[in-house]
């Protein structure tokens, strides 16, 4: 800074008030600073400034399993809206989901001087160990269910599948099959519960779900699970499967045994990767806004860092933040069969 002032001819309080867009500096005088730090290459010293004001403008990000759309997409809403407040990311990837492993990333973090921690929680067990850490680090679950204390942001994955399902019955279906996800997700039990619970409220049978992985594959040979009890003389006219992944292989299974869609079956995914749109029919899914949970990620830690919370979590006062899901109606879902 003290060469960016000698260069620019003015003081080092100078400098710092343009770079720090102070507003009662000359115009003139802001060209010349900008053209010297220009010209000199200059960055500020984030160590040197953490010194000074205490705080580090980072913030840990706790991921398990980014290899996933939800997660990776979660995770670049997250890095997408810090960056735009400021803000760096300093990540921790988990493989070990239990207490020892949560402890294990929140250490590494602290260690960085992270300023607060997003985790994106998608199984309990992860959410449960986030909840039992001890020690000044503020906190936001993301995807982290109900109950566990922690302040939370998450899409209304249960009002995404109700609206999946009352779609298929307001087409005509007697009733809709089911493709559940991992059962050690979160989001594979709220899709699971608006699934059954529209059925139940419109008074339609409830078949007996199918369990997933999430992979295309386990879509495919449960595709051709539900393909054999059709030909069995079971009524499947309509699928509502629990991500865009599996809803691949179940329309691979479909077009296999002949079936058209959605001429034979409807199929109705989860999460609207950028392939649905092109998939031959296009296939209706549920639309989930990770830009939106990113920001929302983002300005419920900063409200946390902000209030100075740093004990444990706290199951009374706990923010939630939920994020719509909406239903994109394309061309795999059509009226049954005559």
């Amino acid at each position: 800074m003290a060469d960016v002032a000698r260069l620019a001819g003015v003081s080092h309080q100078t400098v710092s008030r343009v770079i720090n867009g102070h507003p009662n500096v000359r115009e003139e005088t802001v060209l010349r600073v900008q053209r010297a730090i220009d010209e000199l290459g200059y960055h500020r010293n984030s160590t040197a400034r953490a010194l000074v004001t205490r705080r580090t403008n980072v913030l840990g990000v706790i991921a398990f399993d980014t290899t996933l759309f939800g997660p990776a997409q979660t995770l670049a809403g997250i890095e997408r809206a810090a960056r735009e407040a400021g803000y760096f990311l300093s990540m921790v990837s988990l493989d070990d989901v239990s207490p020892t492993g949560v402890v294990a990333a929140a250490d590494f973090l602290i260690q960085q001087s992270v300023e607060g921690c997003i985790a994106i929680a998608p199984q309990r067990s992860l959410v449960d160990a986030l909840a039992a850490l001890p020690g000044p680090l503020p906190l936001v679950a993301v995807e982290g269910g109900e109950g566990s204390g922690l302040p939370v942001v998450c899409v209304d994955q249960v009002q995404g599948a109700e609206d999946a399902v009352r779609h298929l019955l307001e087409l005509g279906h007697h009733t809709v099959h089911h493709i559940e996800g991992d059962p050690l997700w979160l989001e594979s039990a709220a899709r699971a519960v608006g699934w059954r619970r529209t059925l139940e409220e419109a008074g339609a049978p409830v078949p007996a779900p199918l369990q997933g992985d999430w992979s295309p594959r386990s879509g495919y040979e449960l595709g051709r699970a539900l393909v054999a009890r059709r030909a069995a003389g079971e009524r499947v006219t309509a699928i509502f499967v629990g991500n865009d992944q599996m809803a691949i292989g179940v329309l691979r299974a479909l077009h296999e045994a002949g079936l058209s869609v959605p001429g034979d079956v409807s199929v109705v995914g989860f999460d609207d990767i950028p392939e649905a749109e092109y998939l031959t029919p296009s296939l209706t899914t549920v639309y989930q806004d990770f830009a939106q949970v990113g920001r929302e990620s983002l300005a419920l830690l900063l409200g946390e860092i902000g209030t100075g919370r740093d004990g444990p979590a706290d199951p009374a006062g706990a923010a939630r933040r939920v994020v719509p899901a909406e239903l994109r109606h394309r061309g795999s879902s059509g009226p049954p069969p005559p």
